[in-house]
């Protein structure tokens, strides 16, 4: 069985006969003793299992808080990692050069205990770790962390009995204690050598993770049973709540050609190994508009570790990305060893998390439709929660508008049907016409009855039929420049 080794507290750890369905935080905790890191969810919602990888990209390192609970252990081999132990204890975090001798804390544990920022303590060892994520990206790069940067950050963890006041003033007050840092020249070096020494047995095959698409693609034809996993943050459940067990691992996250994100004349081409998070920043740097829908997608550990191309090849009906890129009338690339095929996403989709992929393809890419001119594109999220929740409804609209009228419409919708479903008939209504409240109403009236969602636990399905019509009134109202518009200000005429 595979080795696995990475680097913590300076020093490479070398763990033997690692399974590879064992998450990380069943090594922390269970295989090293180390039990700073808490076990909550276990499903990557509240926070408490955060841990920070770091990783060499470009000659200097990144910084990501993932979720521990859900991360296949493999995935950290030849990386860096720290817990909430290491903090206070990695001799490579140092006080920065005229600063002055460090505290016996770190800078972020050192702002909670000055604002008084925990007190039952279990979710304040993941707090902690995604303050020093945020630390090393920000404030160790000479950046103030700001109020709105640290809800963002914190977003994908939960307190219940501190509340986020405190947490938030200490987030913001970190820059102001002498300053630690990580030493990356030395932090670099130890995992130089780490990748030179480390070679797993070439007789090992249960944790597969090829770093080409040739050897992807080779493996994914060889191994046809092995478990595909791309970031693992849905995958990930299985393993911890349905108590599934994998044999076989094929993991695409280290495979150069699925990471890059590539601009063309007329799209952007984002692999389908690029973590979300930086998929959405390229998409908001196209349409800054998607920032508030993008930082709604979960919380940041999630959008750390999951791909764009593991969210939709994963085919969940309540997946926020797949309505948007729906919407936008993006594409999907297929590799095989035969080639490579070009498709709608929406016709990637067969059924209940099944696809068209034949035994021997791979999502390699999602090609994204730069803007176009008179674009109007509003994208809209109906949850419980404002943050890290799930969508009860997903609705993405994108109109092109010429002279008053609609020239194109594209609708992708979520949470309404057994996948994610591009809305036809409310596109036919509003093709052609102009763009006025009568063709608005026909197109609420035809959302209601294109589709016939399920009753769940979040939500009823008379609920999400009214909310899909009236988010449409919503679009309406904001194209004429409403900005404050509430779902309960609509009238509609029920459908039979």
């Amino acid at each position: 069985m595979r080795s696995l080794q990475f680097i913590r507290r300076g020093q490479p750890i070398a763990l033997a006969n690692v399974p590879p369905d064992r998450t990380l935080l069943q090594v922390l905790r269970e295989d090293l003793g180390h039990t700073g890191t808490k076990e909550g969810c276990g499903e990557g919602d509240c926070g408490a299992c955060t841990v920070v990888v770091g990783e060499a990209a470009d000659g200097r390192m990144t910084y990501r808080a993932i979720n521990a609970c859900i991360c296949l252990a493999h995935s950290v081999d030849g990386k860096a990692l720290w817990t909430s132990e290491d903090l206070a204890l990695d001799p490579l975090i140092q006080p920065a050069k005229g600063t002055g001798p460090g505290g016996d804390l770190h800078p972020v544990q050192q702002a909670l205990v000055d604002h008084h920022a925990s007190q039952c303590g279990f979710c304040t060892p993941g707090f902690v770790m995604s303050l020093f994520a945020l630390y090393q990206n920000q404030v160790c790069r000479g950046q103030p962390v700001t109020r709105e940067q640290a809800v963002r950050d914190l977003s994908g963890n939960l307190c219940r009995c501190t509340g986020y006041r405190p947490i938030l003033d200490a987030a913001q007050q970190m820059h102001t204690l002498p300053r630690m840092q990580v030493d990356e020249t030395e932090l670099l070096q130890k995992m130089e050598l780490l990748a030179q020494g480390h070679k797993a047995p070439k007789a090992d095959l249960t944790y597969i993770s090829p770093t080409t698409l040739d050897a992807l693609l080779a493996a994914r034809t060889a191994h046809p049973q092995a478990q595909l996993v791309a970031g693992c943050t849905d995958a990930g459940l299985w393993v911890t709540k349905q108590h599934r067990q994998f044999g076989q691992v094929l993991d695409v996250t280290r495979v150069a050609e699925l990471r890059q994100i590539t601009e063309a004349a007329d799209h952007t081409a984002i692999g389908a190994a690029v973590r979300l998070q930086d998929a959405f920043d390229a998409l908001v740097q196209r349409r800054p508009q998607l920032h508030t829908f993008a930082t709604r997608f979960a919380g940041l550990p999630v959008r750390n570790a999951g791909t764009l191309g593991g969210n939709i090849a994963n085919g969940s009906p309540i997946g926020d990305s797949m309505p948007l890129l729906i919407a936008l009338r993006a594409r999907v690339v297929l590799a095989s060893p035969r080639g490579e095929r070009t498709l709608a996403l929406e016709d990637l989709y067969t059924g209940y998390r099944q696809n068209v992929l034949a035994p021997d393809e791979v999502l390699a890419r999602i090609l994204v439709p730069h803007p176009a001119h008179n674009e109007l594109l509003r994208a809209y999220k109906v949850s419980k929660r404002f943050d890290d929740d799930i969508s009860a409804v997903c609705l993405v609209l994108c109109l092109h508008l010429e002279d008053g009228a609609v020239r194109a419409a594209s609708i992708g919708a979520g949470g309404v049907a057994a996948v994610p479903a591009r809305a036809r008939q409310a596109e036919d209504a509003l093709t052609g016409q102009s763009w006025n409240e009568t063709a608005v109403q026909q197109a609420a009236q035809a959302l209601q009855t294109e589709f016939t969602p399920l009753s769940d636990m979040r939500a009823s399905s008379a609920y999400r039929r009214t909310v899909l019509a009236r988010l449409v009134q919503r679009f309406w109202l904001e194209s004429l420049g409403h900005t404050e518009v509430s779902l309960e200000s609509f009238r509609l005429e029920e459908s039979a």
